[in-house]
């Protein structure tokens, strides 16, 4: 098991809607963990690497509605 994390960053206010998609996306088979950043500004999401490629992620995400923009890393 390979765990990544990657952030990506709101596009729309955090709301109620908003925390329910997050609550939808944790059902999802292969992510760990997801978490706000501590501004609230950004979604933190582990997930395996051996179960799901990074698209995968981007788009079961989006399917569960929320509305993000992954950020790319340093370097």
């Amino acid at each position: 098991m390979t765990k990544i994390e990657v952030r990506y960053a709101f596009t729309a206010p955090l709301d109620d809607a908003l925390l329910e998609a997050i609550d939808r996306a944790r059902g999802t088979y292969g992510l760990s963990m997801l978490r706000l950043s501590p501004a609230m500004d950004e979604l933190i999401v582990h997930y395996d690497a051996s179960r799901l490629k990074l698209p995968d992620v981007d788009s079961a995400l989006k399917r569960a509605g929320l509305p993000i923009l992954r950020k790319e890393l340093p370097g």
